[in-house]
């Protein structure tokens, strides 16, 4: 990505280590082993901020049915300071959770600059209502609270309201319809843009991919962010998540959907969540999702790419 200015915009990667929306599962230690595993060498990247959560209450709260609703908020609105430190210095933020609970973070920062959108690249569409997520786990909820839906306290941030617009989001590879549809979580909205598994898979990953960037240019935002979810994955090339589901995509689309979206210049930021590292014993998956990331980031003059 070009700024104004002229120039490649450098990665910097910001450690969000947020279980608050999960459980302490080993989440937790996605930075630290991306990190281990080159992922700041391989972007060419500068570290700019690892931000702690407050402590985890493995409580429900009564009054929302989520769990951590209130840490969730005030690590939002850190996480979003911290998003736009690194944007007001020129750079592209990748940020390493942490569970999916700290998109909301990544949008509160855009939200405050206005109209943005979202690639939300994801094994589920995580829509959940609490009252149909058995656990309180806004990690299984993130979009739905990004559009507006649940608990004030986590909707109306800092008293902006929904963080995006349904028209301004793509959920893209999900294949989890059955069992969302199942448990009662409510549907997607019409003005959403779904593109399952099968979806992608008919027209090709990169064709979706650009598709998707296509819809997302076509409003009126300023820009979207990318979340990667890595449960998107196929789960005989990533089992090192907590809720796996069959069937996913390869690492070569995932690469060539990061590397489609991640060239437009409107791409502003990554998140990158779910990967435990504590099912990953040998750091095989670790190393094999750092090479991916650097390819998918390679094409934009951001990562250094290479095998």
């Amino acid at each position: 990505m070009t700024p104004a200015g002229g120039g490649v915009r450098e990665p910097a990667i910001i450690e969000a280590p947020s279980v608050l929306g999960l459980r302490p599962s080993g989440v937790q230690d996605l930075p630290e082993a991306l990190l281990a595993a080159g992922l700041a060498r391989r972007l060419g990247a500068v570290r700019a901020a690892r931000l702690e959560p407050p402590a985890y209450d493995p409580r429900r709260d009564d009054a929302t049915g989520i769990l951590n609703p209130e840490a969730i908020a005030r690590y939002s609105v850190e996480l979003a300071d911290a998003v736009g430190v690194v944007l007001d210095r020129g750079r592209f933020p990748v940020v390493l959770g942490g569970d999916c609970s700290i998109l909301l973070g990544n949008l509160l920062c855009l939200r405050r600059r206005g109209r943005h959108g979202l690639l939300f690249l994801d094994g589920h569409t995580d829509f959940y209502q609490p009252s149909a997520e058995p656990t309180g786990e806004a990690a299984s909820m993130e979009l739905a609270l990004a559009t507006g839906r649940g608990p004030r306290l986590l909707t109306d941030l800092e008293g902006r309201g929904p963080l995006l617009r349904d028209e301004d989001v793509v959920a893209f590879g999900f294949r989890d319809t059955a069992e969302s549809t199942g448990a009662g979580m409510q549907p997607l909205p019409p003005g959403l843009r779904a593109i399952d598994l099968d979806g992608v898979r008919a027209v090709g990953a990169v064709t979706a991919a650009r598709r998707a960037v296509e819809h997302l240019a076509a409003g009126g935002s300023a820009g979207f962010w990318v979340h990667l979810d890595v449960d998107v994955l196929d789960d005989a090339v990533m089992p090192a998540v907590d809720y796996r589901l069959p069937g996913g995509l390869t690492w070569q689309e995932l690469e060539g959907v990061l590397h489609t979206a991640l060239a437009d210049e409107r791409a502003v930021g990554l998140d990158v969540t779910i990967f435990n590292p504590r099912l990953d014993p040998d750091g095989t998956i670790a190393a094999r999702l750092v090479a991916c990331l650097g390819r998918g980031l390679a094409a934009t003059g951001r990562g250094a790419g290479g095998g």
